[in-house]
């Protein structure tokens, strides 16, 4: 299915759409900086987005908090991430569980969706990521 249209705001203000990363692939995870399972799979989303990195991938982190709070995380954690907020709440966006990722193809389609934290940088995975069409 098409992204649905899903607005976020980046943490300069700035409105992004899904849209715009159309002819790329993109990794979409939901995430909080109260969620452990979040915050260990990090690391692992780091070594995953540079080994892609002439794999045509966009790496997005979004949340439902704040800019300041998101900031304070970078400020104390050091993950270099692509961070948007997400306008509304993930619980109104139905994402009972976090980490949840999405994954879609460079026409935008959804294509597959990761319930819980992984190792982004295990062969298996960095296979599924590969294999995004």
């Amino acid at each position: 299915s098409r992204a649905e249209e899903e607005i976020f705001v980046d943490l300069k203000g700035n409105a992004v759409a899904l849209s715009d990363y159309r002819g790329k692939r993109v990794l979409l995870n939901y995430w909080a900086t109260w969620c452990r399972p979040c915050i260990a799979e990090m690391p692992s989303m780091l070594r995953a987005e540079d080994i892609l990195k002439d794999e045509n991938y966009v790496f997005l982190l979004a949340t439902d908090q704040s800019v300041a709070t998101i900031e304070r995380f970078i400020e104390s954690r050091g993950f270099e991430f692509n961070y948007l907020i997400v306008e509304g709440t993930m619980k109104a966006k139905g994402l009972t569980a976090i980490p949840t990722t999405f994954l879609y193809n460079e026409k935008g389609e959804k294509v597959d969706k990761i319930v819980g934290g992984v190792s982004w940088d295990s062969p298996e995975i960095l296979r599924k990521l590969k294999a995004v069409k």
